[in-house]
């Protein structure tokens, strides 16, 4: 089977994300924690439905989901490197994989809005 690059990254960064959680779990920080767990582990978690999608649009749809949630994702790293809540070797290195994901998320949907409107 052929690899699927966005699928991979974004279940290696959701493995981050859930340890970077429990790091700021040890800090006392819970809110914040808990918003960045959610967002960051539920891209992968779209990914996959999307790749799992009945049809092009479902597909569409979830990738288009994926990419809200990584923007998210990259708003709360962001938040918590310039707090200094996070250590910021950490949440840059955190935002450089986000970013890789917001590009290749962005890729997907522009080239499946193309495709999508060649289909009408």
């Amino acid at each position: 089977m052929k690899e699927n690059v966005i699928q991979n990254k974004s279940y290696h960064f959701a493995l981050r994300i859930i340890k970077a959680y429990q790091y700021l779990k040890s800090k006392q920080e819970y809110d914040l924690g808990r918003q960045l767990l959610r967002s960051g582990t539920s891209i992968g978690a779209n990914i996959e439905e999307g790749i799992g999608g009945q049809s092009e649009k479902d597909f569409f749809a979830k990738i288009n989901i994926a990419h809200k949630e990584c923007r998210e994702t990259h708003y709360w790293l962001r938040l918590l490197k310039d707090s200094e809540i996070m250590e910021e070797k950490i949440s840059l290195s955190l935002i450089k994989d986000c970013e890789e994901i917001l590009k290749l998320s962005t890729s997907i949907i522009t080239t499946m809005k193309t495709k999508l409107q060649l289909n009408k």
